[in-house]
């Protein structure tokens, strides 16, 4: 007596279950039990070669009627598993293109075409043309679809021809014991068609290299090491599918007057001893070339920092912007008249008596 479980029981399903039941049952089984899901489990391999053994059977109608009458006894000299029938290879490839294509998702062979290859370029960028924002058109050189025959690759008359190695699918089959593992086509390289009579202007490719323009925006507040995406200006998708996509790579060049750090802005401003001494107002002409003014209080030293808030980088989010930091850098003349050096001279004496004056009362203070 045959140590085997009944099929059907392995399967979940009844007697007089139809093929499109029989097939759902395995497919559910084999994503369950499969070893690239349960690595290591040998009870789950096991499990998985029995339930491919039950549809290789009950997924024949030769072999299931056989089953049906005689029991497991009755597949002797069958082959019960046999993978070479074109059958059984068909359904398996249909199930694996599944599997192998995500778990759940529709079969590779039956997606259609799939989407051309992303391009990438870098664009080089100015501060202000960061931190505004702009437009640009991109000189870009690659393949696009050949307008003699649409992208298909077949002579202006003639079509693809479904591929006979894999029936269209894209993909083949081949049995490892009891796994099956689905690999592109060769024969049409996963495609599925192949062109028996090329056209002349692609030579059968489908593509032409031209160049041509791409219009980007910039947002406002752009980073060097930041990547735009522009839909749909990628290469060609073969035989009329969805082009990729284009990403743009960018850099930003120095700046004379800011630096920048993120979200905000520094800059530096050159102000005479007198003005940082007594105080004044500054002009800092800004990216969008408006002058901002800033107010330097009386007493400032070289290196103070004024921070004004929401006048830096606008955030790409949308989300206010960063600050500007203006360096207060003091000029010290090198070459002064004879009537400055004397206001120089007698500014010295005042602020060294000021300064005897301020000693002499804190000592003072200390001897009482």
């Amino acid at each position: 007596m045959s140590s085997k479980r009944d099929y059907y029981e392995v399967l979940g399903v009844a007697r007089t279950a139809s093929p499109d039941e029989i097939k759902k049952a395995y497919k559910q089984a084999a994503l369950k039990h499969h070893p690239d899901r349960n690595p290591g489990d040998k009870q789950a391999e096991e499990k998985f070669k029995e339930a491919t053994e039950a549809f290789s059977v009950l997924s024949d109608d030769a072999k299931r009627q056989r089953y049906d009458e005689f029991g497991h006894a009755g597949l002797e000299g069958m082959g019960g598993m046999d993978f070479g029938g074109e059958d059984i290879f068909s359904h398996f490839q249909d199930l694996f293109s599944e599997f192998f294509g995500g778990f759940g998702g529709a079969p590779r062979g039956r997606r259609g075409p799939a989407r051309g290859g992303d391009l990438r370029v870098q664009q080089r960028l100015t501060l202000q043309e960061a931190v505004l924002g702009c437009k640009k058109e991109l000189a870009i050189r690659a393949p696009v679809a050949c307008k003699q025959c649409d992208g298909t690759g077949a002579a202006p008359g003639h079509s693809r021809e479904t591929c006979s190695n894999c029936r269209g699918t894209g993909q083949v089959a081949t049995a490892r014991g009891f796994v099956m593992f689905t690999s592109g086509c060769p024969a049409c390289r996963g495609q599925g068609s192949v062109v028996t009579h090329p056209c002349d202007a692609c030579r059968g490719q489908g593509q032409v290299e031209e160049s041509r323009k791409v219009l980007v925006t910039f947002p406002a507040g752009i980073d060097a090491g930041q990547r735009l995406r522009v839909p749909g200006q990628g290469l060609p998708g073969p035989h009329g599918a969805p082009a990729g996509d284009l990403y743009v790579d960018v850099d930003v060049e120095t700046d004379e007057r800011f630096e920048r750090d993120g979200t905000d802005l520094a800059t530096r401003v050159h102000v005479a001893f007198s003005d940082a001494a007594l105080g004044t107002t500054i002009h800092i002409p800004l990216l969008d070339e408006s002058l901002l003014d800033v107010e330097l209080p009386a007493g400032s030293q070289p290196g103070d920092v004024i921070t004004l808030k929401g006048k830096g980088v606008p955030r790409i989010d949308g989300r206010g912007r960063g600050a500007l930091h203006v360096i207060v850098q003091v000029d010290v003349p090198k070459r002064i008249s004879s009537r400055a050096r004397q206001l120089l001279l007698e500014l010295q004496k005042e602020l060294q008596s000021k300064e005897e004056k301020q000693r002499a009362a804190s000592s003072a203070g200390r001897d009482t």
